[in-house]
């Protein structure tokens, strides 16, 4: 509620211009005036006629739709995204969102539900799959990473008993180490595990991978050996509306770009499915905010949409950003814009919403400008009553006004 009232009582940038243009309309009008009643006065010798000619300018020129035009538009537009999902922080966001050019969304409970579940349990050698997924699910036992989750849910259900760790250390965007009962293991990405001197199936894992599922791999160290244990692999289901936000938002003229962390082969495999064509794979958590910032050198305006915490920098670094409302709090704290339902189609909304509002925007200056420019001239050469004018300069308000409210019935998707 605090966000909706302070999105509707913020200014939009395009207010600003309205704002400029009041400030040399109101004294050129008021200087109208006073040449209309010196000169009707000089030319008619009348000075109640002259002195109502003068009256009738300022009368059909008061600004007061001018001062309309934009907050009753950005009122009812915030309102209305409130209605349909979408909470906007401010009018400057409101207003930037209409001019998108690339939006970018990360992939992980965004375009997916953010609720992966394990698939496969591949163990290598002597060991079974039970005892290796204990052995995973112990290493990832406190960490709240959507994938360690998974592996954790997948262990309960199978009812296993957590071994204790030791020496736990975690590598950011890469995996983990720790000690079970006093031998080495380490768990993460492939590349990880190639890292750290291990052997790994290259072949099983693309196959795996190629399916859009996410591999992990567990290894120990034993007499200065590196050994892999097995692998398991992981997916995350689609939300149910990703392919259909990816295919308005392309027929909107906007380039959809999908952000992971996972590898080449998995991201390839899910936008593929949605229907994008570029993404970026292997991006680790601090690496995002510079992924934004190196298409924002472009010249175009980009927007991204995320839900968890490694998102954070990214979205603040964002000209307009878009937080999942079931996302991490500092991830909402720093979007622009949050989207209430979950729901990918309200990121189309939101900038249908932008869209519509900034054109109720300009109708609504258009209607302002139009009473004063045409009224002027006819009430400065005496053909305009002021109680014409008064009526006139009314019905430009009401216009801006109703122009505005119809925006509350504006089918946005």
């Amino acid at each position: 509620i605090r966000l909706v009232e302070e999105a509707q009582g913020s200014k939009a940038p395009i207010q600003r211009m309205a704002d400029t243009v009041s400030g040399y309309f109101v004294p050129v009008v008021v200087g109208i005036s006073v040449l209309t009643l010196m000169i009707t006065w000089l030319l008619a010798g009348n000075f109640v006629l002259a002195l109502v000619n003068s009256i009738a300018v300022l009368v059909i020129a008061c600004p007061c739709a001018l001062g309309l035009a934009t907050p009753t538009a950005i009122m009812v537009g915030t309102g209305r995204g409130v209605q349909a999902g979408v909470l906007v922080r401010n009018a400057a966001a409101l207003e930037r969102a209409e001019k998108i050019q690339i939006i970018v969304i990360d992939k992980t409970g965004t375009l997916t539900e953010g609720k992966p579940v394990v698939t496969d349990v591949l163990p290598i050698g002597a060991i079974s799959a039970n005892d290796l997924l204990q052995i995973v699910a112990s290493l990832e036992q406190g960490s709240e990473h959507p994938l360690a989750r998974a592996i954790l849910d997948s262990a309960h259900q199978a009812q296993f008993s957590l071994l204790p760790i030791q020496d736990f250390c975690a590598v950011v965007g890469s995996g983990v180490k720790a000690r079970i009962h006093d031998l080495g293991y380490m768990l993460g990405s492939p590349k990880f595990l190639l890292q750290q001197g291990a052997a790994i199936d290259e072949g099983k894992i693309a196959t795996l991978q190629a399916e859009g599922k996410t591999v992990i791999g567990v290894a120990y160290t034993a007499e200065h050996d590196t050994r892999v244990l097995g692998y398991v692999a992981i997916a995350d289901r689609l939300r149910d509306t990703s392919i259909e936000a990816v295919k308005k938002l392309r027929s909107m003229n906007i380039d959809v770009v999908m952000l992971t962390g996972d590898n080449a082969l998995t991201a390839h495999a899910v936008a593929k499915r949605i229907g994008i064509s570029d993404f970026r794979a292997e991006v680790p958590p601090q690496d995002k905010a510079a992924e934004i910032k190196k298409l924002k050198s472009s010249g175009k305006i980009v927007g991204m949409v995320g839900d968890g915490i490694n998102d954070a920098p990214a979205l603040a670094a964002a000209d307009v950003s878009f937080s999942i409302g079931a996302g991490s709090d500092i991830a909402i704290e720093a979007a622009d814009v949050t989207l209430i339902r979950n729901d990918l189609i309200s990121v189309v909304d939101a900038i249908l919403l932008s869209r519509a509002t900034l054109s109720k925007i300009r109708q609504n200056l258009f209607f302002a400008f139009f009473y004063n420019v045409l009224g002027i001239p006819l009430a400065a050469m005496g053909m305009l009553n002021p109680v014409i004018a008064g009526a006139a300069m009314a019905m430009s308000s009401v216009s801006v006004v109703t122009n505005s409210l119809s925006l509350k019935h504006k089918k946005i998707n």
